[in-house]
Order: structure tokens, then sequence, then C-alpha cells
């Protein structure tokens, strides 16, 4: 059964920014802002390989995601799951997210500058998920 109503997936079609918290080596949350993408029951972010973030996750896969909040944003979600990282062939997701945040003209050029980054995706299996105004 998935924890995602079609309010909160539809939702989580905008493209707003979200804030990831991790857990740092000295047992803090670290809490950065991040492009996100809902893939099926999942959330995709995307990073470079050497990242504070990534090594985290490492260390200790559970984190969160806050998204909205935001004065028009109509309240928001906070998700709590574990965080997974893979490999991005293609730069598949990269582009994705890319284009989902940008208007074309300014992804076709990111996605060109970005192309030779090591980047490489973060997948939050979600575990949780609490609703706040």
């Amino acid at each position: 059964m998935s924890l995602l109503s079609d309010e909160i997936r539809a939702f989580l079609q905008k493209p707003l920014l979200a804030r990831m918290s991790t857990i740092d080596f000295e047992g803090y949350p670290h809490t950065v802002p991040v492009w996100f993408k809902l893939d099926g029951d999942e959330i995709v972010m995307i990073a470079t390989r050497d990242t504070r973030k990534v090594g985290h996750i490492a260390r200790n896969p559970k984190g969160a995601l806050a998204i909205g909040g935001d004065e028009n944003d109509g309240g928001g979600y906070l998700l709590k799951g574990t965080f997974a990282v893979e490999e991005d062939p293609g730069l598949r997701w990269m582009k994705a997210l890319t284009y989902h945040y940008e208007d074309e003209a300014q992804a076709a050029k990111d996605v060109e500058a970005w192309s030779d980054l090591d980047m490489i995706v973060i997948r939050l299996q979600i575990r949780k998920v609490i609703k706040f105004a």
C-alpha cells in the first residue's frame, strides 16, 4: 500500500524546492535545499558524488525531506524514510530534474555545463508522511 494519496502525488508534481535532511558524522541534522521528482512511490534527487549529503547517507541512510510550507504552497509535507545512492546512466535524472525546474533554454545550458560532473541519483524510500500547515 502506498503512503502517497492522490492529493500528495499532485502536490509533489509541483517544482517546489525541498529541504533534504541527512544525519552528519556528529549525529546532527544536515539540511540542504534540493530539487526532486516523484518516481512511483519514491522521491528522486540528484547530487554530485562528493557532496556531504552523499557521505552522510553512506554512514546513516535515514533522513527526511520537507516540501512546501512557504507562503503560497498551502501547507506541505515532511517525508521521512531511507535514502539510497545509485548511478545515473545517461544522466537521465539530471536531465529530467533540470527540465522540470528550469525553462527549456536555461535547462539546455545547464545540462551541457553539468554533463561532465560526477552526478548520482539519491532516492528516498518513504516510510512516513506528515502533513504540516
